[in-house]
C-alpha cells in the first residue's frame, strides 16, 4: 500500500512534463520558421470547435465512470467513479505507457469500499474491454484503408510498421491470455504464477502472487455469470471512451482547417490514431510524454496543409487530451487520500 501511494507523489507530474516539454522543444526548434503558428485565428467558428474538442475529453471520461459503475454492479456513485477514474488517469499518465496504472487501480477502487476480489475483476475486465476494442478495431479499419492507415511519406515507415506490428502482437497474445485466464482456464495462471514465482529473485512474493491467483479464479466465476446487459453497456462504454479520445485530434483539425476535409478523410483521421494507440500503448515513457508529440507529427502531418504547424498541433491536442489529468490528479489524490484513511481510521474505532 504504502508502495502505491509512494508511486502517486504529485511531484512525479514533474517528469512526464519535461519529457514532453523537451520533445516539444526539440521538435520546434527542428521545424521552426515565421509561420509556425499563423494558423492560430481565434474566431467563433475556431472556439466552438477547440470547445467541441474538450467536450469529447469530457465524453471520454464520462463513459469511463459510467463503465466503472456498471462493472461494480452499481455498487458506486458518480461522485466515487469520478474519483476512481481521474486517479487511475493519473497514475497512467505518470507511469510508463507499458505498465499502465493496473496496481493503483485496484487499490482505488479497493479503497472505495469494493472488495479486493472484485476490484481485481473489475480492472482486469475494464483492460480486457479496452484491448479488444484494438484488436476488433484495427484490422477493420486496415480492411478498408490498407496501408493509408500508416503516414504515407515517412522516412521511418519501416519502423513504425515494425512498432506497429510488434505492439499489435503483444495486445493481442495478452488479451488472448487474459480471456483464457479469466473465462476458461484460471487455474492455468495460478499455475504460471506459482512456477515464475519459484526463481529465487521473486520468492519472497510467492504467497502474494499465489492470493492475486486465487482472486483471478473467484473473478472468473463472478464473470461467466454476468447478464448480456452487463457486457453491452461496458462495451458500449468503452467504444464511446475510445471514440471520445480520437475525435479530439478531428475536432482540433476542423478548427483551423475545416474545409480540407471529407468524411472519408475523417474516418482515416480516426484510423491513424488506432495505428498510433498501437504504438503508444507500449511506450516506456510516462503516458507517452515526448513519443506522442513525435508520432503526431509523422501519422498526421500529411492532414495538415503547412508542416511547421504541426508541431504546434501536436502540443494542443497532448494540452486538450493529457496534461489537465497531471494537475487534476494532483489536486483529487491528497484530498481523496485523507477521506478514505480517515474513513477507514473511524471503522477501525469503531470496531
Amino acid at each position: 500500500m504504502d508502495k502505491i501511494i509512494n508511486s502517486l507523489r504529485p511531484r512525479r507530474i514533474i517528469w512526464p512534463i519535461l519529457i514532453g516539454l523537451l520533445a516539444s522543444g526539440l521538435l520546434l526548434y527542428k521545424n521552426f520558421n515565421t509561420e509556425s503558428f499563423s494558423f492560430v485565428k481565434f474566431t467563433w467558428h475556431v472556439l466552438f470547435f477547440l470547445f467541441i474538442a474538450i467536450l469529447m475529453m469530457v465524453v471520454r471520461d464520462v463513459s469511463y465512470m459510467y463503465r466503472i459503475i456498471v462493472l461494480t454492479d452499481n455498487r458506486m456513485n458518480w461522485k466515487q467513479a469520478f474519483n476512481v477514474i481521474m486517479l487511475w488517469e493519473f497514475s497512467s499518465a505518470i507511469s510508463p505507457s507499458v505498465v499502465g496504472g493496473t496496481g493503483p487501480a485496484i487499490f482505488f477502487l479497493h479503497k472505495e469500499g469494493i472488495t479486493l476480489g472484485k476490484s481485481t475483476a473489475v480492472v482486469l475486465t475494464a483492460i480486457f474491454l479496452d484491448e479488444m476494442f484494438f484488436i476488433l478495431s484495427v484490422p477493420l479499419v486496415y480492411a478498408i484503408y490498407g496501408n493509408n492507415i500508416f503516414p504515407p511519406e515517412s522516412a521511418r515507415i519501416v519502423e513504425i510498421t515494425y512498432a506497429f506490428l510488434g505492439g499489435y502482437i503483444i495486445i493481442l497474445i495478452y488479451t488472448l491470455f487474459l480471456a483464457y485466464a479469466l473465462f476458461i482456464n484460471p487455474h492455468i495462471f495460478k499455475s504460471f504464477i506459482s512456477w515464475v514465482f519459484l526463481f529465487p529473485i521473486l520468492v519472497r512474493w510467492r504467497m502474494r502472487a499465489r492470493k492475486s491467483a486465487n482472486q483471478l479464479i473467484r473473478t472468473s466465476r463472478e464473470l461467466k455469470g454476468k447478464p448480456f446487459s452487463y457486457w453491452l453497456k461496458s462495451s458500449v462504454a468503452t467504444i464511446f471512451a475510445w471514440t471520445g479520445r480520437y475525435w479530439v485530434v478531428n475536432f482540433l483539425l476542423m478548427a483551423f482547417f475545416y474545409q480540407r476535409y471529407t468524411l472519408w478523410d475523417q474516418f482515416l483521421i480516426y484510423g491513424r490514431q488506432l495505428s498510433m494507440w498501437i504504438i503508444l500503448l507500449i511506450s516506456p515513457t510516462p503516458g507517452g510524454s515526448g513519443i506522442a508529440e513525435y508520432i503526431f507529427t509523422d501519422f498526421l502531418g500529411d492532414f495538415i496543409p503547412d508542416p511547421s504547424w504541426t508541431v504546434p498541433l501536436a502540443i494542443l491536442w497532448r494540452l486538450i487530451s493529457y496534461y489537465p489529468y497531471l494537475f487534476i490528479g494532483a489536486a483529487v489524490l491528497p484530498v481523496w487520500l485523507r477521506r478514505v484513511f480517515r474513513k477507514e481510521k473511524k471503522y477501525k474505532v469503531i470496531d
